[in-house]
């Protein structure tokens, strides 16, 4: 099944660097959660709705490839797409950045689940939580 992908972009600056001259590695996964964070609020569970429900998104799992250097001033686009479900409680989501030559720089893979903040465990996605990461 083929999840809505969403696209995020960002101008690479100063206080992203390392003392190399390019993204320092922690960096990646700040901006790719910039990205997530974005890609919920735009489909309507942003921090007000994890605040007032009392559930949000929470990560398992990840797993971080370096495949291109990112340098200062660079826009990189982060395109953030539902992979699969992998049962009624985990998914797997793919984030991936993309230099203006259009070539994948990094990827991330995810497994997530969405959290109870309450009772501190997992539940099944609601509608809105389904929305929020392009499975409707």
């Amino acid at each position: 099944m083929e999840y809505q992908p969403f696209e995020y972009e960002v101008k690479i600056l100063e206080k992203h660097l390392d003392t190399f001259g390019h993204m320092n590695n922690a960096t990646y996964l700040e901006i790719y959660e910039e990205a997530r964070w974005d890609f919920i609020t735009n489909n309507g569970f942003g921090l007000d709705k994890v605040q007032s429900l009392k559930i949000g998104p929470v990560i398992l799992e990840l797993h971080l490839t370096f495949k291109k250097e990112i340098k200062n001033r660079e826009v990189i686009k982060i395109k953030s797409q539902l992979n699969e479900i992998k049962n009624p409680l985990i998914s797997t989501l793919k984030q991936e950045m993309i230099n203006d030559k259009g070539e994948v720089c990094s990827v991330l893979d995810l497994t997530v689940g969405l959290m109870d903040l309450q009772k501190r465990k997992l539940i099944h996605p609601t509608d809105e939580w389904k929305k929020a990461i392009g499975m409707v």
